[in-house]
């Protein structure tokens, strides 16, 4: 069901794409299929982040051919980081929930319908995992990828996230409001904004935080690189003590 004008939607979904011309349009037309044959109104918010390929045009053709679907578009440059998309993606979102999530479908979004229901459950965040004994990971990413990931995630968990086993799974619903007051108090502009939003959330704002096991299998093409694994596990004391001085 598409969104009536001046309405406000049920569900926002936020789209950061970087350089992903070759799948953004599968991407959106999956997405737009599932989200008109669920119950409720939404909107789509893509971001552009200052890509040096054909996504923002590509992802131009998608909205202007379908006209009649509540989808937006908008176009940083020059490329500021995943950070920085999501924070002007969920600042324009107006919708009831808000969900963010990878422009390559690594988690289908048949998946939300598990994250909604803790949101029914009173969770006010819900973030997608690999990690946990319901996860069902059918692809996973490389040896060192996942070597990676496992040892950061023991820092993260210990400094900033104490019972959160995968805080960068790109698959996270928020209440609406509780989403534009993370996004607008967050501040990392690349890949630590994932454990910076679940810092503030669970450190600052005390919400409720939910983690559930997803479907997700690895897609080739990743822009993240193992440096930037590196990067995020040294700004990890930084991303605390911001959050906890306010």
């Amino acid at each position: 069901m598409n969104l009536s004008v001046d309405a406000k939607p049920d569900l926002s979904v936020v789209i950061p794409a970087y350089n992903e011309a070759s799948r953004i349009d599968r991407s959106l037309e999956q997405t737009v299929e599932y989200l008109r044959a669920r119950a409720g109104t939404f909107e789509i918010i893509v971001v552009d982040d200052g890509s040096s390929d054909q996504t923002r045009l590509v992802t131009q053709h998608f909205v202007s051919g379908h006209a009649h679907e509540p989808i937006q578009l908008i176009a940083l440059q020059p490329n500021q980081g995943k950070g920085a998309a999501l924070r002007a993606g969920v600042a324009r979102t107006t919708g009831r929930r808000v969900l963010v999530m990878d422009a390559d479908l690594a988690t289908p979004l048949v998946e939300l319908e598990h994250l909604w229901s803790e949101l029914e459950r009173g969770a006010q965040v819900v973030t997608g995992s690999r990690a946990l004994v319901t996860s069902n990971v059918t692809r996973p990413q490389s040896h060192l990828r996942v070597y990676l990931g496992r040892a950061g995630n023991l820092w993260i968990r210990a400094l900033a996230v104490p019972g959160i086993h995968d805080t960068q799974c790109g698959f996270k619903l928020f209440d609406g409001d509780v989403a534009r007051t993370l996004y607008g108090a967050a501040r990392e502009d690349r890949f630590g904004i994932d454990i910076e939003i679940l810092c503030l959330a669970l450190r600052r704002f005390h919400y409720k935080v939910s983690e559930v096991g997803v479907h997700w299998e690895h897609q080739d093409g990743s822009k993240v690189r193992p440096r930037d694994y590196l990067d995020v596990l040294v700004k990890v004391p930084q991303i605390v003590w911001s959050v906890m001085r306010g």
